[in-house]
């Protein structure tokens, strides 16, 4: 433990001698496990709890004086007991004090109380002393001294900042403060309401009141702004193939920033294992391997920024001009676009009203533990759905998996098909779709629709994936883009009849390039591209190959 963090021995009595002297005592016996504080007075004393109090400082033991002028010993005890529950309490009195300092113990539930004077301290203080840190060590829980998140269980804002503290590895605390009395006090402690919610408490003790994740990002160590006004290459997007496109494009010494809106990782980072990865027999999380991607990059050189987005791309002279969110402008001389695919929304009655209270889109591990024997539902057949189902299974009572065809084997690798037969609380329903959601702050129950009949189903959590879109509304203006967003590179430029005019340079367009020269597609997002983590992470790395031809022209 720290030194600053020590557990608190307070010590409390109005004459300066006696308090010098066992301010003296308790420091050479304690001071190596407790910090030992001084009050001359009740009235000190108390302010002293107060600010203990506010500060989250843990307090040990209250030693005071019985007859002091304005608040006597005892008095001060109980007030302690209210602001400190779990402290030792103990009453320093004089021989005649003995019978008073009896009733306390009876009436005010002191631990203890010792005559004055208490010379040698060895026999007459320490051993009494010892037996009570001794006790109140072994009920001591050291209170969490890390990012603690407090918010309401059902609340969309609270469960998009579990997502993004979790997304960065951020180990954090969550405190649903309906149910969990630390919270309530730990909210009054800050002077904030029931209305701040949700609040981040920051380790230093911070309180941030309903703060969006780039209030958040700064504070955890995160950069919202580029440090250089001209790179060779920018990233955007930190899913598989923008995070290998940096790790090459650093490595191979090119000044690299990748700019990420939300986490790492994109939708392979919320998978909760993927096990056919080359060179992860065991499989490994999403998750786990954005962060080894993403600390591989930093350690090479790659500079990042998250969670920012970008808004516009233009091309000046040459140089290609990122507009971000905030308004700032970063200028680079290549782009290559890995945005990624967002998932599409469930269109049915009642999903917009609880979305993020009990229906998610993607894997939302975060809720993972509020599910405990609790049914859940999941939407889709393809192997995120798979992967998710695995996960819940660990949790849920019950995971029932809904298709609208008759399985899972047109959609699904077969080594996950194996696996959900081999979970026996997992259950497929074939021909089977959801009609509705329904629940008052939070989703209660599903209406499945199978051969045209309707039932309803309780449900603690409803997953969706069912099919994704490409994340490029922003830059379809600038490059092109098939009928479903998806941007169109290389041959397809040229070959292609309907977009013959595209192209209008004398050589012909690299593999990955776009209709703007230096700016290239990799990943997801691209046509034609195939939805796997080992060809994206191809990809991004075939990206940074076609870069340097590009800045070598």
């Amino acid at each position: 433990m720290a030194a600053d963090k020590k557990p608190i021995l307070l010590c409390v009595d109005d004459d300066p001698q006696v308090l010098n002297a066992i301010d003296r005592d308790l420091r050479q016996e304690f001071r190596k496990d407790y910090r030992v504080l001084r009050a001359a007075s009740g009235e000190e004393a108390l302010a002293t709890l107060h600010e203990l109090r506010a500060r989250e400082e843990t307090l040990a033991l209250v030693l005071a004086d019985q007859r002091m002028p304005g608040m006597e010993g005892v008095e001060l005890l109980a007030e302690a007991r209210t602001i400190f529950p779990d402290a030792k309490r103990v009453l320093l009195t004089a021989y005649a004090d003995t019978e008073a300092a009896i009733r306390a113990i009876n009436n005010a539930r002191l631990d203890h109380y010792l005559m004055k004077p208490w010379d040698p301290p060895q026999q007459l203080l320490y051993p009494t002393l010892h037996d009570l840190l001794d006790a109140w060590q072994r009920a001591y829980r050291p209170p969490y001294r890390g990012v603690r998140l407090l918010g309401f269980q059902w609340s969309p804002l609270s469960h998009d900042l579990k997502d993004f503290l979790a997304g960065y590895m951020v180990a954090y605390q969550w405190m649903d403060f309906e149910t969990s009395p630390e919270a309530q006090a730990l909210l009054a402690a800050k002077s904030l309401t029931a209305a701040d919610l949700p609040v981040v408490v920051l380790e230093d003790g911070t309180a941030l009141p309903r703060p969006s994740p780039t209030d958040i990002a700064a504070r955890i160590g995160l950069n919202v702004q580029a440090s250089q006004e001209l790179y060779d290459v920018v990233v955007i997007g930190a899913g598989p193939s923008g995070l290998a496109a940096a790790v090459y494009g650093a490595s191979e010494g090119l000044k690299t920033l990748i700019i990420e809106r939300q986490t790492p990782g994109g939708q392979a980072g919320t998978s909760s294992r993927i096990e056919n990865y080359l060179g992860f027999p065991t499989g490994l999380s999403g998750s786990e391997l954005a962060h080894r991607a993403w600390t591989q990059a930093v350690r090479l050189g790659a500079e990042f920024l998250a969670p920012q987005a970008v808004t516009e791309l233009c091309v000046q002279d040459g140089y290609k001009v990122l507009t971000l969110t905030d308004g700032s402008k970063v200028s680079t001389r290549a782009v290559v676009l890995t945005t990624g695919v967002s998932y599409r929304t469930l269109e049915v009655p009642g999903i917009d009203r609880l979305s993020g209270a009990g229906v998610y889109y993607g894997a939302a591990r975060t809720e993972a533990r509020s599910c405990e024997e609790q049914d859940v539902y999941i939407v889709g057949g393809g192997n995120s759905a798979g992967q998710a189902a695995m996960y819940l299974a660990t949790y849920a009572r019950k995971v029932f998996i809904v298709i609208r065809g008759a399985s899972l084997a047109a959609s699904m690798s077969a080594y996950l098909i194996e696996q959900i037969g081999n979970t026996p609380n997992i259950e497929i329903l074939p021909f089977t779709e959801i009609a509705e959601v329904c629940g008052q702050d939070h989703l209660e129950k599903v209406v499945l629709k199978s051969h045209g009949q309707l039932t309803e189903q309780p449900a603690r959590a409803l997953f969706v994936f069912i099919g994704a879109k490409p994340s490029t509304e922003w830059v379809c203006d600038v490059v092109l883009c098939d009928g479903k967003g998806f941007v169109l590179t290389g041959r397809d430029l040229v070959t292609d009849p309907r977009y013959a005019d595209s192209w209008k340079h004398s050589r012909e367009p690299f593999l990955l390039e776009t209709c703007v020269p230096g700016v290239f597609a990799a990943g997801d997002s691209r046509a034609g591209a195939m939805a796997r983590v080992a060809s994206a992470v191809g990809e991004g790395s075939m990206a940074i190959k076609f870069v340097h031809q590009y800045l070598d022209e």
